[in-house]
């Protein structure tokens, strides 16, 4: 027998280390080549880690949490043979890479037939992985070593829900989901149906979650935006009625074309509106002391995924029409919460728009995406008795939300900005009109 220490390989041009945030195996485990051994995270891409050679593992290096530097010892297997012979891996290590952008990071699956499922619960059996006719299956031991039947049933599922179902006692095996993956919400209609897990009445017991990954990063990018950028938020109630009818009957007569929700309605008003308004449109480079007003503009469209917030990146939105835009967000949003978004698709945009949809409240303080100046969050739409007229009469309003960088965008222009966008949607056919 021969010892083998696989050190972590250069995973990006500039990346000096990267971070671990979940390992599937532990010390004692017998992995085959080619099985998952850890993800870690750069400030560019969630990389999954797989073994170079089989072997029992011997030692890990580090904690989930920790930061590992690129040449670094990652794990030390036992293998078969002499240290002569294993000195090189038969092969380079599978490494798959999903791209970042501003601390929003996904691990990419490349397909359901390439994946294999991790250990659920690391602290009460070992795991070892077998290849049966070219599909990866998950072999449990028990605690006397004696093996079970292996579970050729793949379950997809987020590292984060993967964390919290480990965490809650839950086999994901046993979670029913209408989804080709199990979500937190799949999480929670097990947990209602299967009071088991926690008796009903019983308080929750404390937990401590280590913050790590993706939430570490969104909690550095948001942290760092509010100590940079003096934040203002200016509020206008937009009276969406006519627009609303509008959208109804677009959506009555659509035939093949997508089903338009009030976002690409948003977006074109916008992308109308912004040609008067540069400075809305715009990145600070602080250090450099330069605002760069852009032409075109390159949408973020916040989305929230299993894995956190990402911002997929609507490319020259000025230049689609309505039918296209919708297009864009569904694509947009379909990749993102399925980790397959590209690094091109979550980068470079000039202005954000962020919705919680029927969540979306009375008001919101959308914070910054940095380096860009302003944030647009519309807010759910309610319906209210208004004066019109002299007349009482039924309407549909939302408030629109926008935040902005004190030291680029003053008052009166943020102001002078949701008005001209105010009155486009207010008078839709506007938004036709070149």
């Amino acid at each position: 027998m021969a010892t083998y220490s696989f050190k972590l390989p250069d995973i990006g041009e500039g990346i000096a280390e990267a971070e671990i945030v979940a390992w599937h195996v532990k010390v004692g485990d017998v992995v085959e080549e080619d099985a998952p051994l850890a993800d870690l995270m750069t400030d560019k891409a969630t990389v999954e880690m797989t073994a170079p050679v089989s072997g029992t593992i011997l030692k890990i290096a580090g904690a989930v949490g920790d930061q590992i530097a690129i040449g670094s010892v990652l794990a030390v297997f036992e293998v078969e043979g002499d240290a002569a012979a294993v000195e090189e891996p038969a092969k380079e290590p599978v490494v798959q890479v999903a791209p970042n952008e501003a601390g929003a990071v996904a691990k990419v699956e490349p397909d359901a037939e390439s994946v294999a499922d991790a250990p659920e619960d690391h602290s009460s059996r070992a795991q070892s992985r077998d290849v049966v006719e070219g599909e990866r299956v998950s072999t449990s031991l028990d605690t006397n070593g004696v093996g079970k039947e292996p579970a050729h049933k793949r379950v997809l599922a987020s590292p984060a829900v993967r964390q919290r179902a480990q965490q809650l006692g839950i086999d994901l095996a046993d979670v029913k989901t209408d989804s080709d993956r199990v979500r937190h919400s799949d999480l929670d209609a097990f947990l209602s149906y299967n009071s088991g897990y926690r008796p009903a009445g019983a308080p929750r017991a404390d937990e401590q979650v280590k913050v790590i990954g993706l939430r570490r990063r969104i909690a550095e990018n948001m942290a760092a935006s509010k100590r940079a950028i003096p934040h203002f938020t200016y509020v206008e109630e937009i009276d969406v009625t006519k627009l609303e009818e509008l959208r109804a009957d677009l959506n009555a007569t659509r035939g093949q074309k997508p089903k338009l929700t009030m976002l690409p309605l948003l977006i074109v008003a916008i992308c109308k509106t912004i040609p008067v308004f540069p400075m809305i449109n715009a990145r600070y480079d602080d250090e450099a002391g330069v605002v760069t007003r852009y032409g075109a503009v390159h949408l973020g469209m916040a989305t929230q995924t299993d894995a956190g917030l990402m911002v997929p990146v609507i490319r020259n939105a000025e230049g689609r029409n309505m039918w296209q835009l919708a297009s864009e967000i569904t694509r947009l949003a379909d990749a993102a919460r399925t980790n397959k978004a590209k690094s091109e698709e979550l980068s470079g945009s000039t202005l954000t728009i962020t919705s919680l949809g029927p969540l979306g409240g009375i008001a919101t303080t959308p914070v910054i995406n940095r380096p860009e100046v302003a944030i647009i969050g519309p807010n759910k739409i309610v319906e209210r008795p208004i004066f019109r007229d002299g007349r009482v009469v039924a309407a549909k309003l939302m408030n629109l939300s926008m935040s902005c960088d004190h030291r680029v965008v003053d008052g009166w222009d943020a102001a002078s900005f949701v008005q001209a966008l105010k009155r486009l949607i207010e008078t839709p056919a506007l938004l036709f009109v070149d």
